[in-house]
């Protein structure tokens, strides 16, 4: 099995509604992202003979995904009040609505998913909220 990583990074906010603690307001991170994915074989031919895939390719995909959540406010589907998601999108705040709460292992996974769907086999995706603490997906076989 031959497995590749890169990295990627962005700056975003959230909070965890229902936390007991500070993570409940609002607060930001410099959040870094790790992707693996592997390949039991390597291509035969073309440009890619002898890779699993192109690196510039599997660094293009995840900054572009990354991108997509840089600079926002990343929240849970229904956690803020009505008028106050709409006052926040009438100031043209970008705001990102999740299905689950924003946390690192929830995040992981989210990315891990989003690589998956673009072709990748995904070894395990980590997402760092600091430099010291991160949460690792490892998709089921």
């Amino acid at each position: 099995m031959y497995i590749l990583k890169t990295e990627g990074s962005f700056d975003s906010a959230h909070f965890l509604a229902g936390y007991d603690g500070k993570c409940r307001n609002i607060h930001g991170h410099r959040w870094r992202v790790v992707a693996e994915i592997f390949g039991e074989n390597l291509a035969q031919e073309g440009q890619t003979r002898d890779m699993v895939c192109d690196f510039s390719d599997f660094k293009k995909d995840l900054k572009a995904i990354l991108d997509e959540y840089d600079h926002s406010l990343i929240i849970e589907r229904g956690e803020l009040r009505p008028a106050t998601l709409k006052a926040l999108k009438e100031e043209n705040f970008r705001i990102i609505e999740l299905k689950y709460r924003p946390t690192a292992e929830r995040l992981a996974e989210h990315f891990g998913r989003l690589l998956q769907d673009k072709g990748y086999s995904l070894k395990a995706c980590s997402v760092y909220e600091t430099p010291e603490n991160c949460a690792i997906y490892i998709p089921e076989p």
